[in-house]
Order: structure tokens, then C-alpha cells, then sequence
């Protein structure tokens, strides 16, 4: 059977199944139409398959116009019906992986994904999970449910990991440049997973197990985690020495080797780096391991907001207006430049223990129109607009993400205090304060 798979995937016969059309699934769904495979889409989202189905994106930097034309050739189905699973040749699962309340592995997605196609599988089928998640949880969860199936993994069946690799709005790195890493149950597992992702993307990197790929996935967040923490509590005292941590580690990327630049900002966001780590911290307790040095930089990080709060304060004290009743408005919602992921974003944070300070908050991005509800925030905000007025009617600015659309001059000239946490302008004893 690995043989006549692999054979229909390399004729581009093979139909293509994707679960999760968010920001990983849906930009796979575009990347395996645009070379020749039939796609389904499985969402539990109705108004997403909806909005597919009409050619509408629901992710701004994602345009989506090629779909048209593949629903009109039959190319392409979105649908919240998992029993089409029947009609495909592979599985990939591209759902979310989060922390629960006691920030421990909530992986209730990824099984009910499984069990949601589970009954509609047949013998010939691969799966190929991409969300991130600690070792052993292919291997752990998916495998044992497969297999109480009746199939034989490596022989009737094949199951793979292959982690997602995202940099949303990078325009230097695709779905099809970014090196893609798998790892198979079985080598024959592997064997069909190398050969569905060297359909689409550039290099595919293979390794021993998936408990080996699912553990590249952790290291690549926790590093950046832990380096971002660095620099965060490197501003800290930069700041107290009245240095410019922007300008250190600019100077400190001109090595070219041994260094490689992160930079500080007013929190961690994005679905993967504040939350991927503690997968790993939550697993390595199995093994009798206080991952000390993760989960101090889970600290740093998370004390990020209440820091920049703490210079929101002191700007104000400075110009003589008390925090309360002070009308801020926050610069982005989004977590990182020119996307409108809110995903873990800080703003909601900032936006929320300012509010609770007796400020009035608002905020403008021109990626979020409306402040969306979070399993953790509810804001029922919209974006205001940047213009000259309503610059000049706060009392203060905070940069929380540095969109380029964001008419930054225009800002610096009009706004009456700038708090900045990501680096943007010079500060001046006066009017702009770093954070």
C-alpha cells in the first residue's frame, strides 16, 4: 500500500485533506492546489467554510483568489462535514494546541480532530499532524487510536509529524521555501510523508522519530523564547544605565558570527512562542526535570506588560497627569508588524490593567478592525482612526506593534507623550519614553 500511495501522490492523483483552516492550514490548502492536487478543507468553523466557499479571506495577508477558481473546476472543497475524510488519500491536521487555566498541554483539539475523522479512515490513508506539541504525543495519542482502529501503521496505514513553520507577512519566506521537517512511525511512515511534503515544499528534512520532530519544533520556540527573554531583561537595565538596547544590539548583529539579534518588545504573542515552551517544561516533569531556565524566561517574559505599564505611569506622573482618567490609546493589536493575528497578543493585556487602572483605553490598527473576543479577553472595542484629532486628543500614545502603516511622523509630531516598546523612535527626556 506505501507503494501505490506514494505512486498517486507523485501522479498528483492523491486528494489532499486539511483540518484547521487557520493561518497554518490555509496557506497548505493554496500551497497543494497551486500544484495540481484536489484539496478538502475541514473546518469546524461554518462562516469559514462560508467565506472560502465565496473566495473571501478571513486572514488579511492570506489572499485567497485562487480558490475561486478552484471551486469553480472542483478542485477545492471547504466543508465542516469530517465524514469526506473517507475521500482522501492523506490527513493533515493543522489545529490549535493551547495551554489550559493551569498552563498545562491542552491538546483537546488534537484528539477530537483524530476522533472527528476517526470512523470515516480506510486502509491506504496516511495522517500527518503539523500543530506544535511536546514529544511523544503522536506517538502517545495518535497512534494507540489509530491503531485500536484496526490498521497497521507502516503497513495498511501511515502517520507522520511534521511541525508547522509560519512567519506570517515575511516576504522572504513561503510555505514552499521554508524547510519542512518530518518524522515517521514507522521508515515507511516516513517514506510517505517525505514523499507528500516533496510535492510542495522546496526541502524536507528528515528525522529518526516523530518524538525527534515534534522536539525540533520545541527547541525552535523555546530558543527564541528564552533569547527574547535575554533582551527583555537586558533593556531593563540598559534603561536604568540610560543606554538604548536597540542601539547595542544593532551594533552587536555587525558580528558576523556568534550573534544572532533578538529584540525586546512589550510582551510575547503569537500562538507558538508563549505558550510552546511550557509543552516542553509540562513533559520534562515525566522525566523528573525542573527546566529552571525555560521557565524563568516564561517569567521575564510574562512581566514584560506590567514593566511597560510601570513607564506609562512614570510618563504621565512626569507631565503631571495621573493614570486615572488619562486617555491612552494603544498603537496595534495585533502581536507582531503588519498581520492581524491577535493570537496571545500583549495589547490585550496592556489594554485591560490600564483600563482597570482608571484610564480610558482605546485602540487603533488598521489590520484588527474589531477588537475580537478572546478565550481570555473580552474588549468590545473598535479601531480608531489615526488622524490628527484623535492623536492630539490623548493624553498619551503607547506603541505596542510597529505596523508600517502607521503614519509614524505624523505620530511623532502630533502625539503629546509616546511610550514606545518597540523601538521605533529616540527618546527625550520630555515627550518619548522608551519601554
Amino acid at each position: 500500500m506505501k507503494d501505490r500511495l506514494i505512486d498517486r501522490i507523485r501522479k498528483r492523483e492523491s486528494v489532499i485533506g486539511i483540518l484547521g483552516l487557520g493561518y497554518v492550514g490555509l496557506p497548505l490548502v493554496l500551497r497543494f492546489l497551486e500544484e495540481g492536487f484536489p484539496v478538502v478543507g475541514f473546518d469546524v468553523d461554518g462562516r469559514k467554510v462560508e467565506m472560502l466557499a465565496e473566495g473571501t479571506s478571513y486572514i488579511k495577508h492570506i489572499s485567497v483568489a485562487p480558490l475561486s477558481e478552484a471551486f469553480r473546476l472542483g478542485r477545492f472543497r471547504a466543508t465542516t462535514d469530517f465524514s469526506l475524510a473517507r475521500e482522501t488519500d492523506a490527513i493533515i491536521l493543522c489545529v490549535p494546541t493551547p495551554l489550559n487555566r493551569n498552563r498545562e498541554p491542552d491538546l483537546g483539539f488534537v484528539t477530537g480532530s483524530l476522533e472527528a475523522v476517526l470512523p470515516h479512515l480506510k486502509a491506504g490513508q496516511m495522517v500527518s499532524l503539523e500543530s506544535t506539541t511536546y514529544p511523544g504525543t503522536t506517538d502517545e495519542l495518535l497512534r494507540p487510536r489509530i491503531e485500536q482502529a484496526g490498521f497497521s501503521l507502516g503497513q495498511d496505514f501511515f502517520l507522520v509529524y511534521s511541525p508547522e513553520r509560519e512567519d506570517p507577512a515575511n516576504p522572504e519566506f513561503t510555505t514552499r521555501t521554508i524547510p519542512k521537517v518530518c518524522g515517521g512511525t514507522t521508515p515507511n511512515c516516513l517514506a510517505v510523508g517525505i514523499c507528500l511534503y516533496e510535492q510542495v515544499i522546496d526541502k524536507v528534512v528528515p528525522v529518526s522519530s516523530t518524538n525527534a520532530a515534534e522536539m525540533v519544533k520545541i527547541l525552535e520556540n523555546t530558543y527564541r523564547s528564552v533569547n527574547i527573554a535575554l533582551v527583555n531583561e537586558l533593556k531593563m537595565v540598559a534603561d536604568l544605565m540610560g543606554l538604548d538596547i536597540f542601539e547595542v544590539i544593532r551594533a552587536a548583529a555587525t558580528k558576523p558570527f556568534g550573534f544572532t539579534p533578538f529584540y525586546p518588545g512589550p510582551g510575547l504573542g503569537g500562538h507558538c512562542i508563549p505558550i510552546d515552551p511550557f509543552y516542553l517544561t509540562w513533559k520534562a516533569r515525566e522525566f523528573g526535570i525542573n527546566t529552571r531556565f525555560i521557565e524563568l524566561a516564561g517569567e521575564v517574559n510574562t512581566h514584560m506588560p506590567d514593566y511597560v505599564i510601570t513607564k506609562v505611569v512614570d510618563a504621565l506622573n512626569a507631565a503631571g497627569k495621573a493614570v486615572n482618567g488619562a486617555r491612552i490609546l494603544v498603537l496595534g493589536l495585533a502581536y507582531k508588524k503588519n498581520v492581524d493575528d491577535v493570537r496571545e497578543s500583549p495589547s490585550f493585556v496592556l489594554i485591560e490593567k490600564l483600563t482597570q487602572r482608571g484610564a480610558n483605553v482605546a485602540y487603533s490598527d488598521p489590520h484588527v478592525p474589531m477588537a475580537p473576543r478572546m478565550r481570555k479577553h473580552a474588549l468590545a472595542l473598535e479601531s480608531l482612526p489615526l488622524t490628527i484629532d484623535n492623536i492630539t486628543q490623548q493624553d498619551l500614545l503607547l506603541v505596542a506593534t510597529d505596523h508600517d502603516a502607521f503614519p509614524w511622523e505624523q505620530i511623532r509630531t502630533h502625539a503629546r507623550l509616546i511610550v514606545d516598546a518597540r523601538g521605533l523612535f529616540q527618546a527625550d527626556s520630555k515627550r518619548i519614553w522608551r519601554a
